[in-house]
């Protein structure tokens, strides 16, 4: 019997797991293909295949529960991104901005709900205060993607979700007090789990550092790479674990025990190890939150749901907009922060069913306002995309950045100080040349004020901005930046304005470098062809070739790579021509060339 109810409960397990992942990489692919996000398709998936779509699969509040650990993991990574110190430089907008936002979006949300809906004030500060939270599942993931989660931008809106997180023990501590429901009176007191947060934090401190880094360096010596995956997986359910057995977040659990590996020197061995489980189980969370929608109440509410997610998105927008403005920062860049965290977050569903449990709310009411911030989450992608263009725009009056036109004619422009510009840059400062630097990133524009380095705001590409920035008299106008659609279509006319100057430009890849064959620019440098050489020279020496092999090696892949290159252009930007001339494991180089190269007793 036993083995039977085993053999069932495989089956069901499998056939429910091919179903979710099914339904979860088809909406993925569908939704990030229309620009809405992977977040949105999980959420529909698993509204359709749940109990209130096709019923496919069950168990919704089961796989949430679980789904969850997806969440700790996301917030681990995070933690892996901080160490203390920057941890103690963001202080001020941790527990200045981020304290401001809760206290300021959850009461004003209470508010709405407690004017509009006919709710009892109890039930709408447990629905308006969970509403106050932003989704770090969404936002922080979209930062680290495209590079921003580093930047004085992205660092506010770190430090915003950060403290979201740190007031989830808080608002449960909330709820639990305003419950109806006899059985939570056993639970502990508020002041009892703010010890235990504290007490919880410190031991894990301690935890880390005599414990988990010695454990590490064991892990290191031994060179087992099944062993980080264990210890990675192994430190984060530990953590979690604690926090849960004393009714405190789990995830702000997973975030210490990261911020304690932040200066370990295995953080990327671990990040790359636990990164796959973040991903599969944040995707099965959001599946999970879509199957326990209650459709049918929704169905029924219809301008309800939407006319509250309208405002929430509206009301946090204007709430943080204006809160990013008293902290000094540009009202663009504010109302950028304010879009980026107007809609609901993940922690709401999990203080929803909090307040039910409470006896605060419906089950009903805990549908209709988890649909809310599901809506909320559908507008993220729009908002996020056109955040982006706020936060690099510059202000119309120019007084927060200065435009190239302040600056001193110097003998070259360099165009990008990203990490290739600033190379570029600094190497002709050091040959005595007058250089003026140019970016249109805000972001990397404050970066580089940091290390007392001006660079000008605005877009190298446009004439007319390169005549303010003295391109007639330039020498050298270097285009560094990393756009693979800088074309010819762009670049002739510059070259026609300023024919005096040598024009050098950093190419994509080498379709952009066939696309700007045809013209006579100075010098054209794929963005990473010299450096991966370099390291392919670096590996030769390893393997104890001589130098003059090594020379003799670069040289004949130079002279193939180019006339595979020739080969390419003559056919029209063809990218397979010349294929045959690549090196492959039938193809390699004449033995004859290294024989002899290796240094005696390498």
């Amino acid at each position: 019997m036993a083995v039977a109810e085993a053999v069932s409960a495989t089956d069901i397990l499998l056939s429910e797991g091919v179903i979710l992942l099914g339904a979860g990489v088809a909406f993925v692919i569908l939704f990030r293909r229309f620009g809405l996000g992977a977040v949105l398709g999980y959420l529909v998936a698993g509204a359709i295949v749940g109990p209130q779509g096709l019923a496919l699969v069950g168990g919704g509040q089961s796989k949430l529960a679980i789904a969850e650990i997806g969440i700790v993991l996301l917030l681990f990574l995070v933690g892996l991104e901080l160490n203390p110190a920057r941890l103690w430089r963001l202080k001020r907008d941790i527990f200045g901005l981020g304290l401001l936002q809760v206290i300021a979006c959850g009461l004003a949300l209470t508010g709405v709900i407690f004017l509009f809906t006919g709710f009892s004030w109890g039930a709408a500060l447990a629905l308006g205060l969970p509403l106050g939270l932003s989704s770090t599942a969404q936002v922080l993931p979209g930062l680290k993607s495209s590079g921003r989660i580093n930047s004085p931008f992205g660092e506010k809106a770190f430090s915003i979700l950060l403290f979201q997180d740190l007031s989830i023990v808080p608002l449960i501590t909330i709820i639990a007090a305003l419950s109806r429901n006899p059985a939570d009176a056993a639970g502990p007191p508020g002041w009892q789990m703010a010890l235990y947060t504290v007490g919880a934090i410190i031991g894990l401190v301690l935890a880390g550092r005599f414990i988990l880094s010695p454990l590490l360096r064991l892990v290191g010596n031994l060179g087992e790479r099944e062993l980080f995956v264990a210890v990675g997986l192994f430190t984060v359910l530990a953590s979690a674990a604690l926090m849960h057995s004393l009714h405190l977040s789990t995830a702000l659990g997973a975030f210490v025990a990261g911020v304690m590996l932040a200066d370990s020197p295995y953080r990327h061995e671990i990040e790359a190890d636990v990164e796959p489980f973040r991903t599969i189980l944040l995707g099965l969370f959001f599946l999970a939150v879509g199957m326990v929608l209650d459709i049918h109440a929704v169905l029924a509410n219809p301008i309800f749901v939407i006319s509250l997610a309208v405002v929430l998105v509206a009301v946090k927008a204007a709430i943080i907009t204006g809160l990013a403005r008293a902290f000094g920062i540009d009202w663009r860049q504010g109302l950028a922060l304010g879009l980026l965290l107007s809609q609901g977050g993940e922690f709401g569903f999990v203080l929803f069913a909090q307040a039910q449990n409470a006896l605060l709310i419906a089950p009903e009411a805990a549908s209709l306002f988890s649909a809310i911030v599901t809506l909320s989450m559908a507008t993220t992608p729009f908002l996020m995309l056109f955040a982006s263009r706020l936060e690099f725009a510059t202000p119309k009056d120019g007084s927060d950045m200065d435009g190239p036109e302040l600056a001193e004619q110097g003998t070259a422009l360099v165009i990008g100080y990203g990490r290739f510009g600033q190379t570029v840059a600094q190497m002709l400062m050091a040959s005595g040349c007058a250089v003026t630097m140019i970016d249109k990133k805000p972001a990397q524009i404050e970066v580089s004020g940091r290390f007392d380095v001006k660079v000008y705001y605005g877009d190298g590409t446009r004439i007319d901005l390169l005549r303010r920035a003295g391109a007639e008299d330039a020498r050298i106008i270097a285009f560094c930046h990393d756009d693979p659609n800088f074309d010819r279509k762009l670049l002739e006319p510059i070259m026609e304005a300023f024919p005096q100057a040598a024009i050098f430009v950093r190419a994509f890849d080498r379709r952009q470098l066939m696309e700007l064959s045809e013209l006579d620019i100075t010098g054209t440098v794929r963005e990473v062809y010299e450096s991966a050489v370099c390291m392919g020279w670096q590996a030769m020496q390893a393997l104890g070739m001589s130098d003059e092999a090594i020379a003799n090696v670069e040289r004949q892949y130079r002279d193939t790579d180019r006339e595979r290159l020739d080969r390419q252009i003559a056919a029209g930007g063809d990218i397979y021509a010349g294929r045959g001339m690549m090196y492959n494991a039938q193809h390699r180089a004449d033995p004859l060339l290294i024989v002899n190269t290796v240094e005696e007793g390498a």
